[in-house]
């Protein structure tokens, strides 16, 4: 009860800026003169939410007014899809017009539920039964909503061309993926594992539930939460797991999958941070650790490297 209090004055809190943008938006027409008096801008790329995921965008200027005019690309996330009908008819719009777009999603009755979704929120007791500690259960934790759009699909790239493959990582350099095309996004891009030409799909996927099962929960200071297999076929070759970080919970959502057409004996994987920027260096590590395992075991697995990824090691301070 404790925890649902400060909630319920953080949701109040929130539906009061909610307000005070449409009196803002209602009584200020003018509010956005000052970008509106320039006539060109360069062509800049817009993050969306760090948190969630890559949002790109072109800004530009209109040459028969004097608003700027934002025509987005991609969209990744529920509350963009209003915004993206105005791309696919080319139409251009106001900041203001965006940012009313933008928050349209924050209704009243979104709030009050988001509150109550808070107020229920998983608890020590629904923690990993593998976590090497009692000592943080008194924390609140930040576990994240699980990605609805996890395990093999038809995705999109930058260019819009589809392809096969796993959930592709956002702008954050707390994620990556084999399936990730390296031209694209050389930043979260690493190679596929390949396993023993003598092992069938399903031997070799056993092999890998098996090392997943023997993982140590702290090894390299990191997922001291535990770990939890949450789907594994074998057969067809996919396997879901979730780890978690030991004092706030963080939960970590982590695939290995089979794709024939990527590859005759590759596994393809994907390990991702669900909530915040950084991740200190917790996925590299991770797969570093499996990669060691797999490649005792015959595999060629390589591991997330300084030379391949700089931009990672750097802004997460891994030494």
């Amino acid at each position: 009860m404790a925890f649902i209090q400060p909630v319920i004055v953080v949701t109040w809190c929130l539906i009061i800026v909610h307000l005070c943008i449409h009196i803002t938006n209602a009584l200020a027409p003018s509010f956005y003169t000052q970008y509106q008096q320039h006539r060109s801008c360069p062509a800049g790329i817009l993050d969306h939410d760090h948190r969630l995921s890559s949002m790109s965008a072109v800004i530009t200027s209109s040459s028969s007014s004097s608003s700027y005019c934002r025509c987005f690309k991609l969209f990744s996330t529920p509350q963009d899809k209003d915004i993206q009908s105005d791309y696919n008819s080319n139409s251009c719009y106001t900041r203001r017009d965006h940012l009313t777009k933008s928050i349209s999603f924050l209704t009243m009755p979104s709030l009050l539920a988001a509150s109550l979704e808070l107020a229920h929120a998983p608890t020590a007791a629904n923690a990993f039964d593998n976590k090497i500690s009692n000592k943080y259960d008194d924390r609140p934790k930040r576990r994240g909503p699980q990605p609805k759009d996890l395990g093999v699909s038809v995705r999109k790239d930058v260019v819009g061309e589809e392809y096969i493959g796993l959930k592709p990582c956002g702008s954050s350099p707390n994620c990556f993926c084999s399936t990730d095309n390296v031209l694209d996004d050389p930043e979260h891009s690493i190679p596929s594992w390949t396993y023993p030409k003598q092992l069938t799909t399903s031997q070799a996927f056993q092999q890998l539930n098996d090392e997943i099962e023997r993982y140590v929960p702290g090894q390299g200071n990191i997922d001291g939460g535990g770990f939890k297999i949450i789907a594994a076929d074998t057969e067809k070759g996919y396997i879901y797991v979730q780890f978690e970080s030991l004092k706030n919970g963080y939960i970590d959502d982590v695939e290995f999958a089979y794709i024939p057409s990527l590859g005759e004996n590759d596994v393809q994987l994907r390990s991702s941070s669900r909530i915040g920027y950084l991740d200190f260096g917790v996925n590299s590590k991770r797969i570093n650790y499996m990669a060691e395992k797999m490649r005792s075991l015959g595999w060629k697995a390589p591991g997330v490297e300084y030379q391949t990824h700089k931009g990672y090691f750097l802004e997460n301070q891994v030494a």
